[in-house]
């Protein structure tokens, strides 16, 4: 099954794809939730309403475009409008400072911007003329799109950048697809879960380890504009949601509410970004919920996980551990002379294999704008010391 939302619409037309739980009013009191239910086949519909508003403004293959915004239903309908387009959708982080936000658009040189309209002042930022709000774009008068030759993965399906807004790393829709099928590997994620996002859609491990691998199963997606705890657990009460993702501080935040009894009533399992402490994860353990860690980075969103555990003492002890790599992703340590470490070692990780970003937008900028990271002969140097035991299993320095 290829990464396509119009043939998820056309398999389950009605199943839902997304659960807007953002409150309608900006100032609505903790715990309040709005349901919006966005069916696959809505969605589906949305996308292509958005690509034919794009192609009238001009956006045709191996164009990018970028988006500026907190977390929204249209935020995903163009990301597949893009698809459609064989154009390259550039999620942009609203979190980042008038400042930094001038990093990505240095790289990516963007043939459109599409920005919510409250994020007019980091708008005003943006070294770029060509900013149209989502509002303004919904009134553009579509086209047709022209289902000429596709584009060959060349042309990268996805650009996201750091948490400082750079490097910027290219992906492919294959690489794409093996990101997604590593959710339905590693975690069981199936058609039946329902999966509450935590961090915002321009994180490499919202977008591609969450939002897109649970739409690609045929999941349900719990999407708040930004995230609440408190708001997550009324939500994940009242949807039952099944699987939790995240980083440790939104895990543990969830895990403080008082609605967390009823959240974690129908909860099946945690993926919570590794190393995990055991105090973010006993609230869950000690409601029987398994607990997974997982390590990733921007240039590779899932590279390692390990097995679901109650048991406290699961990790041998050692906090560190994010467990072994996953299917598709070879990693490898290597000493301070880049000589390949075998066995049980400690040394720098490397990772490589279809997982991985095809390398940053711009590499000649990248040892300025990241020192620590690099891709060398197919593999990507990440800069992040481990330890691996004898058993395969890899612990963070």
């Amino acid at each position: 099954m290829t990464l396509s939302l119009a043939r998820r619409a056309d398999h389950f037309p009605d199943r839902t794809a997304v659960i807007d739980i953002s409150e309608r009013r900006l100032y609505a009191p903790a715990e309040t939730i709005h349901e919006d239910r966005v069916s696959y086949r809505e969605l589906s519909t949305v996308a292509e309403r958005i690509a034919e508003r794009l192609a009238a403004r001009g956006i045709a293959a191996g164009d990018t475009v970028c988006l500026v915004t907190r977390n929204r239903v249209a935020a995903l309908a163009l990301c597949f409008a893009c698809r459609r387009l064989d154009a390259t959708f550039a999620p942009i982080s609203h979190l980042l400072t008038p400042a930094t936000v001038e990093r990505p658009f240095d790289v990516l040189d963007p043939d459109l911007v599409v920005a919510e309209a409250a994020q007019r002042d980091l708008v005003r930022s943006i070294p770029f003329d060509r900013v149209v709000t989502l509002e303004a774009l919904a009134e553009t008068e579509g086209e047709p799109i022209d289902r000429g030759e596709r584009l060959t993965d060349a042309t990268p399906a996805l650009a996201l950048h750091g948490e400082t807004g750079r490097p910027v790393a290219g992906y492919s829709a294959a690489a794409i697809e093996r990101n997604c099928i590593t959710g339905v590997v590693a975690w069981g994620l199936a058609a039946n879960d329902v999966v509450p996002l935590t961090m915002p859609l321009s994180a490499a491990d919202s977008l591609v380890r969450v939002a897109l691998s649970v739409l690609y199963v045929g999941g349900t997606l719990l999407l708040d504009r930004a995230f609440n705890p408190g708001d997550a657990t009324t939500a994940m009460a009242a949807e039952d949601a099944t699987l939790l993702i995240g980083r440790e501080q939104s895990i543990r935040d969830i895990a403080a509410e008082s609605g967390f009894d009823d959240a974690v009533d129908s909860l099946e399992r945690v993926v919570c970004e590794g190393p995990v402490s055991e105090e973010a994860v006993a609230a869950y353990r000690n409601r029987d919920v398994p607990v997974a860690p997982v390590y990733g980075c921007l240039e590779c969103p899932t590279a390692m996980s390990g097995g679901f555990t109650t048991d406290r003492s699961g990790s041998d002890g050692d906090g560190a551990t994010v467990g072994r790599p996953v299917p598709g992703c070879r990693a490898r340590l290597v000493d301070e002379a880049g000589m390949v470490l075998e066995r049980a070692a400690e040394g720098q990780l490397q990772l490589s294999g279809p997982l991985l970003a095809d390398g940053y937008v711009d590499s000649s900028d990248t040892e300025a704008v990241d020192d620590r990271g690099r891709f060398v002969d197919d593999w990507f140097h990440t800069g992040d010391r481990f330890h691996r035991a004898g058993d395969g299993t890899y612990h963070l320095q």
